[in-house]
């Protein structure tokens, strides 16, 4: 028997790094907007005929033996999926994985694949976890993995798929799908990868520590990026696209103030480059830095600012807006 799993990632509409805890405790009413889309992470998991370990990323090229689950505690090799190896206690077993997503994206592929190989390590192990389990142990051994405390909206596009709304608050965390039609929403979108990578854990790690230790100014942009979000949910529900729009511009201008680094020149020129074309909002997925960009206009003005981007040196992904999840198979093997 193999098991096969995949799990999307996502674009981050508006109000990101406000999910990492304790920052949206600060701010009342924090929630986090996202839709899942088609690049998939995926994993395979399938027997060996002996007792040891082996772990393959066939984006990396990276390779992982151990005799012993224990062993891949502190592996520093494909972290993340020794942690996870070593939480389930497996033995005797192969995991692949592969990722649609380019290496350092933005748009949460390793949390994607986190959940996938949940899914799967679920399967091979016969265990029955509820979704707040599983959210539970994806997030938490990130962190572990990391090193640096990590959001809780990114698994659940993962999880749920489609698009939706993260809310955020002392009682606890409650994912909405919102009734947005994702043909509607991705006719509308363009995503392109910068040509950098970057690492969110880092990055987000710093202007959490900034909020904490009294930062004025950092504390104020969230605090508009917080309503901003509001707004965008609002216009996301209606169907206004003009107005989605400018709340992606305004977050953006919001976001990349926050620290040095979230943008770059190379950044900048696209976005404008694209504005130029016909977009009327554009952001950087994740934390900035690098990774990929998205952009939002109206559906006949999409050529030009594909061209802008593609002009500007960005390569664009092809996607559509995913209304599934996490998907397992489980199959038996000739």
């Amino acid at each position: 028997m193999h098991i096969d799993a995949s799990a999307p990632t996502r674009i981050d509409l508006a109000g990101g790094t406000l999910d990492i805890w304790p920052l949206y405790l600060f701010h009342e009413g924090a929630q986090t907007l996202n839709a899942a889309i088609s690049l998939r992470a995926r994993c395979r998991i399938q027997p060996r005929s002996d007792s040891r370990i082996v772990i393959v990323s066939d984006d990396t090229g990276h390779r992982v033996e151990a005799s012993h689950w224990s062993e891949l505690k502190d592996s520093t090799e494909l972290r993340l999926l020794g942690r996870l190896l070593h939480h389930f206690r497996v033995q005797g077993l192969e995991l692949r994985t592969q990722s649609d997503s380019p290496f350092g994206a933005g748009i949460a592929g390793s949390s994607a694949l986190n959940i996938a190989v949940c899914g799967a390590l679920m399967a091979w192990t016969e265990r029955a976890l509820s979704d707040d389990q599983l959210l539970h142990i994806a997030m938490n051994v990130e962190a572990q993995a990391i090193d640096v405390p990590t959001g809780v909206q990114d698994y659940r596009p993962a999880l749920y798929g489609g698009v939706s709304a993260v809310e955020l608050g002392v009682a606890g965390i409650r994912r909405v799908a919102l009734p947005v039609n994702p043909a509607d929403l991705g006719s509308r979108l363009v995503l392109a990868y910068t040509g950098a990578t970057r690492n969110s854990g880092i990055n987000n790690w710093d202007v959490t520590k900034r909020h904490i230790d009294g930062d004025r100014e950092v504390q104020r942009r969230f605090a508009v990026i917080r309503d901003i979000a509001v707004e965008m949910r609002t216009a996301l529900e209606a169907g206004d696209w003009p107005a989605v729009g400018r709340h992606v511009a305004a977050e953006w201008e919001n976001r990349k103030h926050l620290a040095p680094g979230v943008t770059t020149p190379e950044i900048d020129a696209m976005l404008a480059a694209a504005q130029s074309a016909g977009a009327i909002g554009g952001k950087v997925c994740g934390a900035g830095g690098g990774g990929c960009l998205f952009c939002l206009g109206a559906p006949e003005d999409l050529p030009a600012i594909r061209q802008a981007l593609h002009d500007r040196g960005a390569r664009l992904l092809d996607f559509t807006i995913e209304p599934d999840g996490l998907r397992v198979e489980s199959r038996v093997t000739a």
